[in-house]
């Protein structure tokens, strides 16, 4: 049995700020440094790259820095959610920092085909609203749409893969769920666009993530996802495994049986760990999760499904996850 082919948001290698430890928990991380760490950590294939790059450095730097840490881009997400659109990146109400969020999304569109990355991801995390009568509702979700159509149809040779979260840093975002997702990207009407489920994200939002996975599955639009685990209050991105042990096994479960093979990412923020030992933990976990859904009778779990048997279900779960945590050959 092979291991899935892994990936890791590149974010998940830098140094990270919070409203108490203003002055950081570590020295800032370059996306050089960044790219290096996670080279380090072994078994990764992919990364995720945040846009545009720090301390001034160039697609070609970034390019040989992957080359030598033998990694490959799946994907460039553009900083649209930084000062300058802290009202909204495609909502916000000043057109000139509407235009300038294209903008930059057209220069990560450029990155993707220079690096020969999957996908533009979007997370338009200051798409949406604090208070209750901030906004018209009806004119920035029409907003929210008809950014993501301009971008999309723009390049329709590159796929757009959009983050959902349901809130942070807005109070309330607008592509806040699985469901509403779909609904958006159906009205928007392109086949360039699709989701990128992150398991937390989903957890957050109060749904469960494999029911959320299955559905974006049914629509065809489950085209990237990130793992890591909260306490389901917050978006703390915690290392995988370390919280919701039945669900995200239910989750790999889910992509397993509809043949997803896709890339397992890691979205982890280790403010206090070490970054390259949180992201080995992390695999660790996922390659023994790999050999427990190998391991599983799939055939009987699905038997007891049909009874909506949970004790059998649970059962058969708990043989298959509880003993698979072996040492790596």
């Amino acid at each position: 049995m092979s291991d899935p082919v892994f990936g890791a948001g590149l974010w998940n290698f830098a140094s990270y700020v919070d409203r108490y430890a203003t002055d950081g928990y570590a020295e800032p991380v370059s996306t050089l440094e960044q790219i290096r760490l996670a080279g380090e950590v072994g078994g990764l294939s992919f990364v995720d790259l945040n846009f545009p790059f720090s301390h001034g450095a160039t697609i070609e730097d970034v390019q040989a820095a992957l080359d030598t840490a033998n990694l490959k881009a799946i994907g460039v997400t553009p900083d649209i959610y930084m000062r300058r659109f802290g009202k909204g990146a495609f909502t916000n109400p000043d057109p000139a920092v509407r235009a300038q969020a294209i903008d930059l999304l057209h220069e990560a569109a450029e990155a993707v085909r220079t690096l020969g990355a999957r996908y533009v991801k979007v997370w338009p995390g200051q798409d949406g609203w604090d208070y209750p009568f901030q906004v018209n509702h009806h004119d920035v979700w029409k907003l929210a749409k008809d950014g993501m159509r301009e971008i999309a149809s723009a390049h329709p040779d590159l796929k757009f893969v959009i983050e959902y979260k349901p809130r942070e840093p807005r109070v309330k975002m607008l592509w806040d769920s699985a469901a509403r997702s779909i609904l958006g990207i159906q009205e928007i009407g392109l086949d360039n666009i699709g989701v990128l489920l992150d398991f937390g994200h989903a957890l957050y939002g109060g749904e469960s993530p494999a029911d959320s996975a299955q559905m974006l599955i049914d629509h065809d639009l489950l085209w990237g996802m990130d793992v890591n685990d909260n306490l389901r209050s917050w978006d703390d991105d915690l290392m995988v495994g370390t919280v919701h042990l039945t669900e995200v096994f239910e989750f790999f479960y889910t992509l397993k049986i509809n043949n997803w093979e896709g890339v397992w990412q890691l979205d982890q923020f280790p403010f206090r760990e070490d970054t390259v030992q949180t992201a080995r933990a992390s695999l660790r976990f996922l390659r023994a999760l790999n050999r427990a859904l190998d391991e599983l009778d799939i055939d009987a779990l699905r038997e007891a499904q049909a009874r909506q048997d949970a004790i059998t279900a649970n059962m058969l779960v708990q043989d298959a996850l509880l003993s698979c945590m072996r040492k790596d050959d």
